[in-house]
């Protein structure tokens, strides 16, 4: 029998190959765009429309999760990612129009739809199942310091693959990794914990039912909604403020060939990432609630974007975005365990895919508008923008709170699950929430 132990081991497994295929492009993405012809305007066009594509096919393939299987939803991921990026380095080889990189970033938005919310829904079953009892929190944080170092070493290797043998180059070797995870996930990952439902004679029929159910376990649960709607806002701050760094960092250091510059960008949100990883067990229990981290924490990044903007100077921008990236990461697995808390197994990964599509439609909206921005003003006037955007979600965390969640009080153990229909209730009693709250693991 498969132990808990053995899940998370898989678990870690699959973010340390998923961040490591991911990470090469990410500190060359945007150069890699402009190099190929595109202005600002159109390479962050190109990147919302990967965000768009996310939109599109989020929920479709989080059903496809829910209703096939977590497995198969992986699977589908690493070939339609394999394939999407090798047409990204044709694209470039042959200097296309933007039509085609339009297409292009809408398909690998389809890949990384099919991972978003089945590896999580995967995990947070398979830990149910085999009996595991510890705080979500952690596993999410050790996953988070996994990613990191992973992160960390392909966006390095990445800048130095684009400066010694060509920008397209780490697009190459992150297809390599893509096939090698889809072996690894093939001997590995099986779908523990998830009931596949009954065959039906019309799929469409059962695709409206899980749709239906999700958007009444989801949507309209206010505490989940509200947390949704936050991520609309903000969510394609996020994004814009992380690619734009590339070429702004450039700007700043005064050589835009430094390829190695534009990848410490990366690095420098791989190394947050690690210790917001093991940081964030402990800021948990600074906060009452997990929502007063999230505001604390969505303050305190908005005001760290606008001084990046304000203050152009390169070393400053630098340990400006070291503080960002390590607010962000540590508040990440306390996102993910106050989510996982409201929402019930059987729609898991379609509500966290239906989520993660509202971040990216926040980058459909935002990375457009922010790259014009900085095409017309400047990249600094661009990260002030951001950041008075970023405040504009604050509101909607507070309604999250405001509706006195179980999952949102701090408890010594996992959530699992919504304790009930009803996100009005009053929170349970202080004794209770130093103990096991009747909820599951979660992913």
């Amino acid at each position: 029998m498969t132990s808990a132990r053995a899940v998370q081991r898989t678990y870690f497994a699959l973010m340390l190959g998923n961040t490591l295929a991911a990470s090469f492009i990410w500190g060359v993405n945007t150069i890699f765009l402009l190099d190929a012809g595109l202005s600002n305007l159109e390479a962050f066009a190109a990147n919302a429309l990967f965000s768009a594509g996310m939109v599109l096919f989020e929920v479709p393939t989080g059903i496809v999760a829910d209703g096939v299987g977590r497995r198969a939803s992986y699977l589908l991921g690493t070939l339609t990612l394999t394939l999407s990026t090798l047409l990204y380095v044709y694209l470039w080889e042959i200097e296309a129009a933007f039509w085609a990189w339009a297409i292009a970033s809408v398909l690998l938005g389809l890949g990384f739809t099919f991972f978003s919310g089945a590896v999580e829904a995967w995990l947070v079953d398979a830990l149910a199942a085999t009996g595991y009892t510890g705080s979500l929190e952690t596993v999410f944080g050790r996953g988070q310091i996994v990613g990191g170092i992973a992160m960390l070493g392909g966006s390095v290797a990445g800048g130095f693959l684009a400066a010694q043998v060509s920008l397209g180059f780490p697009f190459v070797v992150r297809s390599i990794v893509l096939a090698i995870m889809f072996v690894v996930a093939w001997r590995l990952m099986h779908d523990i914990g998830f009931t596949k439902p009954e065959k039906v004679e019309r799929p469409l029929t059962e695709v409206r039912r899980i749709w239906s159910a999700s958007i009444e376990h989801g949507w309209r649960v206010p505490a989940v909604k509200w947390l949704m709607v936050q991520a609309l806002v903000a969510g394609g701050v996020g994004i814009y403020g992380f690619y734009a760094l590339q070429p702004y960092l450039l700007d700043l250091y005064g050589d835009p060939q430094a390829y190695q510059v534009a990848g410490l960008s990366a690095a420098i949100a791989a190394g947050a990432q690690i210790m917001g990883g093991i940081a964030a067990p402990q800021i948990r229990r600074l906060f009452h609630r997990r929502t007063s981290a999230l505001l604390f924490v969505a303050v305190a990044s908005a005001l760290t974007l606008i001084l990046m903007g304000l203050i152009e100077h390169f070393w400053v921008v630098i340990g400006l975005t070291v503080s960002w990236g390590l607010l962000f990461a540590a508040t990440t697995p306390i996102r993910q365990a106050y989510l996982n808390g409201l929402i019930p197994s059987r729609q898991r990964a379609t509500i966290l895919s239906f989520d993660s599509m509202m971040t990216s439609g926040g980058g459909v909206w935002a990375q457009p508008v922010l790259g014009r921005a900085a095409d017309v003003w400047s990249y600094p006037t661009s990260y002030v923008m951001s950041g008075g955007i970023a405040l504009l979600g604050l509101p909607f965390i507070a309604l999250s709170r405001r509706q006195n969640a179980p999952a949102d009080f701090v408890t010594g153990a996992p959530d699992a699950g919504p304790v009930s229909a009803s996100e009005g209730q009053a929170p349970p009693e202080p004794a209770a929430r130093h103990g096991r709250s009747g909820h599951e693991p979660e992913r």
